[in-house]
């Protein structure tokens, strides 16, 4: 199934539409939605109207809007980072990485989209932007920490927004919005400025589509200048081939972590669809007991311990000390931590990491594969409380089931279940060995083929309804 990033570059580059009708199509989407859902950071409308006038409709994403999350450098606009301290920040002189590889592929920037405050949180708010919302759910959280750019794509206001993965940045928002997303395994999209938490963040795509999700690896994959891994995974062009590979053996968990049961709704749905991958695949399900992976450790702890040392030292502590009163109150928490941490602990924790890559790589090797849930709650609300009578803060780690992956390196991915009790859609996420993208994109698209989901949030239209 093709999807609307496909679609609008196809138009464009048949001469059926223009650049600059595609670009007006996506600032008027903005301008009608982002009351409700609150998803933009910065807008450039100016500047993307120009950039179309004179732009040939050429490349594989020829004129094609796309909204980049404000923690990626744009050139000409500040990284905000979605903090009231960074307010002032200077416009960047060069764009990042991937936005340098979307827009030389024939992209069009048209803003930026909203996040957690130094992307720490799952859910999206802040006090620069305040409160963002899910279009599947007004009440709830899109999720995060891209949980702007996952609201435009699910709303359908732009097919592309763009999206970093460093504790589940992609995946969660992709589960809570009805998206297919990828955790790319580390080095696969070369990282360059480097990562606030050097080993476990990594940018990567989500999508409306598996064939959309494929054309954008194809485009932002492969190595950058200064990141240590160097050139790994497949060459760009072959993410867009299917070969229907499968697995060698299954594996599946409610969680990885000894934190409790699930929620029973997210529970059955979670174990019906490893029923229906299990029969599709023909293999049995190996289950595995939660906190049984890794003896007495725990990834999901030390994940906290490394990344909370690691962004205060790259923010800088004098800086974090001096602006603290102006930092929203779960990074006031966040950076307690990192201050509160010593050289020892950091260190044994960045040690244990060793040993968390191994029983993964053991685990996973000869393309076999495994199945959690994406998240380990049905939703919870904008401003990031789980109920009504909990305050919002720092979310608890028992919340969520994607931190593994970003300490291992290893790729997942996230695919969309049935709609639940809370209004936004289940999801499934499947991990497989490092820099098998192609083996998880081939069980997407068979995923989607036997199960195919609802592609925009109810009452919202795909962006390319407009071509007919």
């Amino acid at each position: 199934m093709n999807g609307p990033i496909s679609h609008v570059a196809k138009a464009i580059s048949s001469k059926q539409i223009t650049p600059t009708q595609a670009i007006i199509k996506a600032l008027e989407n903005i301008e009608a939605v982002n009351p409700a859902l609150n998803f933009m950071a910065q807008h450039c409308a100016d500047q993307a109207l120009q950039e179309a006038a004179t732009h040939l409709g050429t490349g594989v994403l020829a004129g094609v809007p796309v909204l980049v999350k404000d923690l990626e450098n744009v050139k000409g606009m500040p990284t905000r980072k979605g903090s009231v301290a960074l307010a002032n920040a200077a416009p960047e002189t060069a764009d990042g990485t991937v936005v340098a590889r979307l827009r030389a592929a024939g992209a069009i920037v048209v803003g930026k989209t909203t996040l957690p405050e130094f992307a720490i949180e799952g859910y999206t708010a802040n006090r620069a932007t305040g409160v963002t919302r899910n279009p599947w759910n007004l009440e709830l959280s899109p999720g995060g920490s891209s949980g702007g750019s996952a609201a435009a794509v699910s709303s359908g206001v732009v097919p592309i927004a763009t999206a970093t993965d460093g504790g589940g940045s992609i995946r969660i928002p992709a589960a809570f919005c009805g998206l297919v997303g990828l955790k790319p395994s580390n080095g696969v999209i070369g990282r360059w400025p480097t990562p606030d938490w050097i080993d476990f963040s990594t940018e990567g795509p989500f999508a409306t589509t598996v064939a959309d999700l494929r054309l954008l690896m194809s485009v932002i994959s492969g190595p950058a200048s200064g990141d240590p891994i160097g050139s790994v995974g497949i060459a760009p062009n072959d993410y867009l081939n299917f070969k229907n590979q499968m697995p060698t053996k299954i594996y599946a968990a409610t969680r990885t972590s000894d934190f409790g049961d699930l929620p029973t709704e997210l529970e059955q749905v979670f174990r019906g669809a490893v029923t229906e991958l299990s029969s599709q695949m023909k293999l049995p399900v190996n289950w595995i007991e939660p906190g049984s992976l890794f003896g007495a450790a725990d990834p999901d702890l030390d994940w906290f311990t490394v990344a909370t040392a690691e962004h205060l030292v790259s923010l800088g502590r004098d800086w974090v000390v001096e602006n603290f009163e102006l930092l929203h109150p779960s990074s006031q928490e966040f950076f307690t931590q990192g201050m509160n941490t010593d050289l020892d602990e950091y260190i044994e924790a960045r040690r244990r990491r060793f040993d968390y890559v191994r029983v993964m790589d053991e685990l996973l090797a000869g393309d076999a594969i495994l199945l959690t849930p994406t998240v380990a709650e049905i939703g919870w609300f904008a401003d990031g409380s789980l109920s009504s009578d909990s305050p919002a803060g720092l979310s608890p780690a028992e919340s969520y089931s994607t931190a593994l992956q970003n300490i291992t390196g290893h790729p997942a991915i996230s695919l969309p279940l049935p709609v639940m009790s809370s209004g936004l859609p289940g999801a499934i996420q499947i991990t497989a060995a490092r820099y098998r993208e192609d083996l998880l994109l081939d069980l997407a698209q068979n995923w989607e083929r036997t199960n195919p989901w609802q592609l925009n949030a109810t009452g919202y239209e795909s962006f390319d309804a407009f071509l007919g």
